[in-house]
């Protein structure tokens, strides 16, 4: 009998973290936002701005971010990474309320990029790459709501090329005998830096744990993606 108690607790607490809770189940949160670091560690430039003018911003969750980062700061034409809370209800979240799966966030690096350097096509195709977006509610071992796939779009081009991205990159899971994408595709809502131990983490702590791992299947985006899209809002043929 304990042991079936114990099986069903333990039931109870997985199905807890990866259920996204409603207004009225998620937890309050504050006011007042969680301290973070001023400046990145590896390239000394503001987390919060100002940026360079013509700079793009884009938002993904692909799991544990502390991985998701460093995939993201090494790549030319990045000029700035952080790491935070989005997709949920909470305001300003401590990581141990993420963690209990009823804040509705999950875990996500914001990237301020150079559009001239980098496209958002090669950052989506980066994305997909990097992670296996067929997991549902968790990324290899991390478990929960927190570390689902997201990508959160700032603006109709965005969301077009993740639209299209997802679509190419589902034919080329499906020719490899791999599962459906579960990824989330929404427009960005408000992003919740999180706390200063969490930036830059694999750089402060070389050792530290990442838990990144893709499917092995290459993204066939090609560096026209963005310029497609816009040509589409426009009502253009590319």
């Amino acid at each position: 009998m304990a042991i079936m108690s114990l099986l069903s607790r333990i039931a109870s607490m997985l199905s807890q973290k990866t259920t996204l809770p409603t207004a009225d189940t998620a937890l309050p949160g504050r006011r007042t936002e969680m301290p973070t670091d001023e400046v990145h560690f590896v390239s000394g430039r503001p987390l919060k701005g100002p940026h360079p003018e013509g700079f793009e911003m884009a938002i993904f969750g692909m799991g544990c971010f502390w991985g998701v980062e460093r995939i993201f700061w090494q790549l030319p034409g990045v000029w700035v990474t952080s790491v935070g809370y989005s997709g949920g209800i909470t305001p300003n979240p401590t990581y141990e309320e993420t963690c209990t799966g009823r804040t509705g966030h999950t875990e996500v690096v914001q990237v301020v990029f150079n559009p001239n350097e980098i496209s958002y096509a090669e950052l989506l195709k980066a994305f997909w790459e990097n992670h296996d977006p067929t997991q549902g509610m968790r990324q290899g071992n991390d478990v929960g709501s927190t570390y689902r796939s997201a990508i959160y779009w700032l603006n109709d081009v965005q969301r077009q090329e993740a639209e299209a991205s997802r679509d190419a990159y589902q034919a080329a899971l499906a020719r490899a005998g791999r599962g459906q994408i579960t990824t989330e595709i929404a427009p960005a809502g408000p992003y919740y830096f999180a706390e200063a131990y969490h930036q830059g983490y694999l750089a402060k702590n070389p050792n530290g744990y990442c838990g990144i791992g893709g499917t092995g299947v290459v993204c066939p985006i090609g560096l026209d993606l963005g310029r497609d899209a816009e040509s589409s809002l426009r009502g253009v043929d590319a």
